[in-house]
């Protein structure tokens, strides 16, 4: 019997997938649990729609994606910090104050935990950090420690 996955089945198949099952563990598992539908035309139908519109989205999300990497690629970012007079800084830059640089210099919102701070930073100079979206899409920026 096949049926079109409804959520993630483990060592079954993934949300919105097509898949070849034993008809009593359909019609007793899936189906009742709402993890599955039966594979008949209008519910293909119905997944060939949603299979458009998750399509459309992604599309979407990766323009945005795209458009914020040229963004963060422009110009280095310019980051505070107070320093000692031997040009150490007190303590050492987080991804916090990155995520926040990014925030009020760029005007885009980035979790601080997608932002990997490549080398320790205790000195006054220029960083990279990797920041990670998701789906395979990362970039380098790089940020320029400055004294307060």
């Amino acid at each position: 019997m096949e049926v079109i996955l409804i959520q993630d089945v483990d060592n079954l198949g993934a949300a919105h997938e097509k898949v070849k099952v034993k008809h009593g563990y359909a019609r007793n598992y899936l189906i009742p649990k709402k993890l599955a539908v039966e594979a008949n035309p209008s519910n293909l139908k119905q997944l060939n729609e949603r299979l458009k519109q998750v399509q459309k989205k992604e599309e979407k999300m990766m323009a945005e994606i795209n458009k914020v990497i040229e963004v963060l690629k422009e110009s280095p970012l310019k980051i505070g910090a107070k320093t000692g007079t031997s040009g150490k800084i007190f303590g050492s830059v987080t991804a916090v104050q990155l995520a926040r640089a990014i925030r009020d210099q760029k005007g885009y919102e980035i979790d601080r935990r997608r932002i990997h701070i490549l080398d320790e930073v205790k000195e006054l100079g220029t960083y990279k950090a990797k920041i990670d979206f998701g789906n395979g899409n990362d970039t380098e920026t790089e940020f320029e420690v400055v004294a307060e």
